[in-house]
């Protein structure tokens, strides 16, 4: 959710603006609070959602007169799931301030000693302690007894599931030792290690339903069973860290605290020290980061607390906060775990292409246990003539690595920790034959430069099973011919059983089916319903556009600009059949090569699969089933034709892929980006720094009606 103020920084803020962003931050932040606490299915990172905290935190104290009654400062967590019966905690459960560097946790000690106006050679002890990344829990005991388990809920309230906490080992029923006082109450973290989450999904899977995403969620979700049963069959654990109401107290120190509760049959976290000084409280913090990859469950930062509870009371609270704690957290988005394993993929063009197998990692609240690692000269670090590549890596099975998820999506190794690496391994070998069918892997060579392709590839074409099944997968994806219901999973197991071999097959399964004895809607996963949803959507596509056509066949180097520049070239299947099934010719070539995007690369591409028969077989029996759709000519008088042309922002009367369409169709190239090149910027609700730079480098700028207005369908 965004406005015209989002991209704006707190200081250019005026009043008017800056109420505005506190009115749509507090919608925004109240929206992933319920998809966190509430539903345990995040959108967004720990560090996008701290960023907006601190925007709104940032802008009420520079316009305190504009907090609002429903600020996020004076909030924590999320209300509590009406199918709970509710509890009111007797003392609220807080939140805790956050620390993002050194620098944060200085002026945190500051502001403390400050605060408490302790001389400059007066110490103060902290703890520190992981934060674990779990679900926090509140257990009542009376006369040493369990009598209820909350969890944290809006910090006032929470919901009951003393039956579910009851199933946790780690939870004691009853309190161990004697002189336990007549109130405890225990506060604490429930988390899922990483083993037992793996072993939860494994089961999962074996049982054909969905797999889940992350030990955290997983966690919250499993004590928040309306049957205690199934919370009884995940295996949860519990650290106990901190405390509630106390009839009386049994230690002066947080440490002590801590160690009593270790007493009374709890598990504590064996990482929690205490510091007198903050160079060694730090040096604590990275240790703990360096080792998190070893850790069995989930952390993301660490906390620290001040050690004195005479001082923790006279610190006492600021808004949601305690004075005398702070989060200081991981930074966003990496991790360090370890290399398990290097396998080979065969991808639908026989590209083979290492994958890591990593120690499970939760990176921005996604447990990652694979990255993608290129090709071989990345994980050996040398090229094919010898030479050290900068951008190399030289990774061993063994290896302690940092890991990021680029763009929130592709998790990638960024470096190697070479002074933990394993005594003795051994590098990776780069296998010389496809693993799948044992057809010879090479490496092409420029006939120009002489240079190797730094990609290995398959030989074997179409008789490579793992090719085959790539390509159709590419051919049913959204980018292709987007057959709904068609996804990797489907196409797989069709594969497997017989029931397509290429993309031809797929068209003419319904036809199959109906003579079959094994029907789809018996095979497990399907009925009556979802069969024949599928069959609809493969009839749906049966008239597809001209370039998703062209795209889908999966030809090497043809991706979809390139498809988009032979179907305006030759504008229909048929010129375009006809051309392709001529290559061989060299006016024909030479023809090819003068359309504009079209190289010698692209063209020996296409010549090299129009002139395989095979391919040639699933080309013809294809084109009896789909009729591609001829290109929509482009009037000369398009306003736009020739013009590059952005989207951006929210947009309300069409889809982003429906601008773009409409766009190209009018003869227009769309772009991505913002630059001197570009010719006019169509800007909806919410529009950023692309709007700026349009701004900026005075580019013709519109907003939707204006756009529709200048190709004249308003």
């Amino acid at each position: 959710m965004t406005n015209e103020y989002s991209n704006i920084a707190i200081e250019a803020l005026n009043h008017k603006a800056a109420s505005q962003e506190l009115e749509r931050l507090a919608l925004e932040i109240t929206r992933h609070d319920a998809l966190y606490h509430g539903k345990d299915n995040p959108e967004i990172s720990d560090a996008e959602y701290d960023a907006l905290r601190r925007r709104n935190l940032g802008i009420e104290q520079r316009f305190p007169d504009l907090i609002r009654e429903d600020s996020p400062s004076k909030k924590v967590g999320f209300v509590a799931l009406d199918k709970f019966e509710k509890v009111t905690h007797s003392i609220p459960m807080l939140s805790l301030e956050n620390a993002f560097n050194d620098q944060d946790v200085y002026d945190f000690t500051k502001r403390m000693r400050k605060f408490l106006n302790l001389p400059a050679g007066e110490k103060m002890s902290l703890t520190a302690e992981p934060k674990i990344d779990g679900l926090s829990l509140s257990l009542r005991y009376e006369k040493g007894k369990l009598v209820t388990a909350a969890t944290r809920g809006d910090g006032a309230t929470g919901e009951n599931v003393t039956e579910n906490a009851k199933t946790i080992s780690d939870v004691p029923t009853v309190l161990a030792g004697d002189n336990i006082p007549d109130v405890v109450e225990i506060r604490g973290e429930v988390y899922m290690s990483h083993a037992a989450f793996l072993d939860l999904n494994k089961r999962m899977e074996a049982q054909g339903k969905p797999t889940y995403v992350n030990p955290r969620n997983t966690a919250a979700g499993s004590l928040r069973q309306l049957d205690s049963a199934i919370t009884a069959t995940r295996p949860l654990n519990f650290f106990a860290y901190a405390w509630g109401e106390m009839s009386a107290m049994p230690a002066t120190t947080q440490m002590g605290m801590v160690e009593w509760m270790r007493a009374c049959g709890f598990r504590i976290n064996p990482l929690m020290q205490s510091f007198e000084n903050i160079e060694e409280l730090l040096k604590h913090y990275r240790q703990i980061e360096a080792d998190r990859p070893e850790l069995v469950y989930d952390i993301d930062g660490v906390v620290y607390k001040v050690d004195d509870l005479a001082l923790q009371a006279r610190l006492g609270l600021k808004s949601r906060v305690p004075r005398w704690a702070i989060a200081h957290k991981f930074p966003a988005e990496k991790a360090w775990t370890i290399l398990r394993d290097i396998e080979i993929q065969v991808g639908r063009t026989g590209a083979l292409t290492p994958v890591a197998r990593l120690e499970p990692i939760t990176v921005g609240g996604v447990v990652v246990t694979n990255a993608t690692l290129h090709n071989e000269d990345y994980v050996k670090g040398v090229g094919s003539k010898g030479e050290v590549l900068r951008d190399g890596k030289d990774l061993r099975v063994g290896d302690h690595v940092m890991l990021q998820r680029a763009g929130d999506v592709i998790p990638q190794i960024l470096d190697v920790d070479l002074s933990k690496r394993p005594y003795g391994v051994e590098p990776f070998e780069f296998p010389t034959s496809c693993p799948v069918c044992g057809s010879s892997a090479i490496r092409d060579v420029n006939e120009k430069t002489g240079k190797a392709d730094s990609v290995k590839r398959c030989t074997g074409g179409l008789i490579c099973p793992a090719q085959a099944v790539e390509r159709l997968k590419h051919f049913a994806s959204r980018g292709a011919l987007d057959i709904d219901g068609l996804g990797d999973k489907q196409v797989e197991a069709f594969y497997e059983a017989g029931r397509i071999a290429d993309a031809a097959d797929i068209f003419t399964l319904r036809e199959r089916d109906a003579r079959s004895l094994k029907k789809l809607k018996d095979m497990e996963g399907w009925g009556s319903t979802s069969a024949a949803k599928l069959f609809d959507a493969i009839d749906a596509v049966r008239e597809v556009d001209m370039y998703r056509y062209i795209f889908g066949l999966g030809i090497r180097h043809v991706g979809e600009q390139t498809a988009k520049d032979l179907s305006k070239t030759y504008g229909d299947i048929d010129a375009f059949n006809k051309a392709m099934t001529s290559l061989s010719e060299q006016q024909v070539y030479d023809e090819l090569l003068s359309v504009d995007g079209i190289g010698s690369t692209v063209a020996q591409a296409l010549k090299e699969f129009f002139s395989e028969t095979r391919n040639l077989d699933v080309w013809n029996r294809l084109l009896v089933q789909v009729k591609p759709k001829p290109v929509e000519q482009v009037a000369n008088d398009s306003p736009v034709v020739g013009k590059t042309v952005v989207f951006t922002g929210s947009l309300e009367q069409m889809t982003r892929d429906e601008a773009k369409a409409m766009a190209e169709r009018l003869g227009a190239k769309v772009s991505g980006s913002v630059s001197k090149k570009t010719d006019l910027v169509v800007a909806g609700p919410g529009a950023g720094s692309k709007l700026k730079k349009a701004e900026d480098l005075g580019v013709e700028t519109t907003d939707e009606d204006g756009w529709f207005k200048l190709i004249g369908r308003d």
